[in-house]
């Protein structure tokens, strides 16, 4: 016969239970079924335009352009860098580059390491992310959510992984930023498991991320799908790069694949067929872990991010794709090199279809969750952060400056530069020259018309805001390198224009020939199921 309890011990229990209430409302899994799930969609190296919905008629991403259209489109939405663990910090810790120090991508040389006859020493940098600050996921999992993280990472080796900043689960997640087997099985990621050989890397972080989704649990979930695509290699299957070598546009007799500008040559025009593959595997990806979300019957209460870490590759590398009507792409100070697809769909609080035209960075992301989920904001760590959520509902969030730093070279043609924006005024500071360009995007959003020549009044006092900015929050600067032989950059930019660009040109053209391939193997893709 069970005791009945005494006055103490029912008093007792009844604080305990309600401690444990308490407890749980602050982690907030318990007693809040309306706490919302998180996917966060993270794409490496993709241009705006890369996407039909944004404009391009090659490419095929009838998956992405749905959620676009299910949800906000964020028309001027921008990457934190023009290359990737840069923006990537800015997206986990909602921090501007200049203020948490990761200013180019992890591994690459700074000070006199950097010996490429550049004019300026590129300035040094944090390379991994750093341990003081709190994450988005660390923040999510304080609040009870179940954290997950699949692809790639990129902002530091051992001690400064995705497990060390907040994610229960990581999948492929490691310190290289390209995948070392590849898009195809083996894999060889320390981080993930081989599949069977040929197995599509896409597909692959999609079934894991997917697999996640489908797991039984009482919490919600934040989970972060980073794919290595589209960045190189640039690989596809064979059925794949077929069915775009036949759908590719002719170019006209006098028409040219590739323009000098300034630096290098960039790609003009979206016809490079191996990409086009790789981008259809990236929607096919998306595809079906939006599905799985339906299939689970979690479309409502699940918000879903779409975005990319910077611009298209145009230059350097794969010369992959063309960012027109935008300048410059990748590595770039130009609208090309940091112009983003920026979606938000989440049913219960945006109304399909709907835009809007305000200038937001990855770094926003991380209020705007917060705020989404129900969380108390955290102002001393997202600084550079905004919560969007007052776009969502047709309103307006204070006019604030946007500031990029990249004090660095890259092997896409970028210059150091530090860029601010000032509604539709962008102003870029070069430091080999000290010289400015100011662009009137509203009116010139190719970025063709340098008006700082016509407007120094307001390139005065711009380049001094951003300058005064940079040096509040100790940015690292260029200097100048001792070794420089200006003939030797003019004998390199002679070859580039010449030698450099005709042979870029042929090697493209034959991607577009009947028997081209890469390589007697294919990437071992002709068994993939691309």
């Amino acid at each position: 016969m069970p005791l009945t309890p005494t006055c103490g011990e029912f008093i007792m229990r009844t604080l305990a239970i309600c401690l444990g209430l308490l407890l749980a409302t602050r982690l907030g899994f318990a007693g809040d079924v309306n706490r919302p799930n998180v996917l966060f969609i993270l794409v490496d190296d993709l241009g705006l335009h890369d996407l039909s919905i944004e404009g391009s008629t090659f490419y095929e991403t009838p998956h992405i352009d749905q959620l676009a259209r299910d949800g906000m489109r964020f028309t001027h939405g921008y990457a934190n860098s023009r290359v990737c663990s840069p923006s990537r910090a800015s997206i986990q810790i909602g921090k501007f580059t200049a203020r948490h120090g990761v200013t180019n991508w992890i591994g690459a040389a700074s000070g006199m390491k950097w010996n490429r006859n550049d004019r300026l020493l590129p300035a040094e940098y944090a390379h991994a992310l750093p341990a003081e600050d709190t994450t988005i996921a660390e923040a999510m999992r304080q609040a009870g959510y179940r954290t997950f993280f699949a692809g790639k990472w990129h902002l530091g080796g051992e001690g400064s992984l995705p497990t060390d900043h907040g994610y229960d689960i990581n999948v492929g997640g490691h310190h290289a930023g390209s995948p070392p087997g590849g898009f195809f099985a083996p894999f060889n990621n320390p981080k993930m498991n081989d599949g069977p050989a040929g197995e599509s890397l896409p597909q692959r972080l999609a079934k894991e991320t997917s697999d996640f989704i489908e797991q039984e649990r009482d919490q919600p979930f934040f989970a972060m799908l980073s794919f290595y695509s589209v960045h190189a290699p640039v690989q596809t299957s064979q059925a794949l790069w077929k069915k775009y070598r036949d759908k590719a546009p002719a170019l006209k007799p006098e028409q040219s694949r590739f323009r000098i500008d300034r630096t290098l040559p960039v790609r003009q025009i979206q016809d490079h067929p191996v990409y086009a593959g790789m981008m259809e595997s990236l929607d096919n990806a998306v595809g079906d872990v939006l599905a799985t979300l339906d299939r689970k019957g979690l479309r409502d209460s699940t918000i879903v991010i779409f975005t990319s870490d910077n611009g298209g590759v145009s230059s350097g590398d794969a010369y992959a794709t063309s960012n027109l009507p935008l300048r410059g792409g990748k590595g770039r100070q130009w609208e090309g090199g940091i112009r983003e697809p920026y979606y938000i769909r989440y049913p219960q609080r945006i109304t399909p279809g709907s835009t809007s035209e305000t200038p937001v960075t990855g770094a926003d992301f991380f209020p705007t969750l917060l705020e989404l989920c129900g969380l108390p904001l955290e102002r001393q760590q997202h600084v550079g952060g905004t919560s969007l959520v007052p776009l969502m509902k047709g309103e307006s969030i204070a006019p604030r400056p946007l500031y990029w730093h990249y004090p660095h070279y890259d092997n896409q043609g970028g210059e150091p530069s530090s860029l601010i924006r000032l509604g539709q005024w962008k102003l870029i500071h070069y430091y080999e020259d000290g010289r400015n360009e100011l662009y009137n995007l509203a009116d010139d959003p190719s970025e063709q018309s340098d008006l700082s020549l016509a407007m120094p009044i307001r390139t005065a006092r711009m380049q001094k805001q951003l300058l005064d900015w940079l040096q509040g929050v100790n940015a690292k600067f260029p200097e100048p390198d001792p070794r420089y032989d200006p003939a030797k950059t003019e004998q390199k930019f002679m070859q580039i224009q010449t030698t450099g660009k005709q042979k870029l040109e042929r090697s493209h053209a034959k991607m577009l020939e009947p028997d081209w391939s890469p390589n007697p193997t294919w990437w071992g893709s002709l068994i993939s199921n691309d």
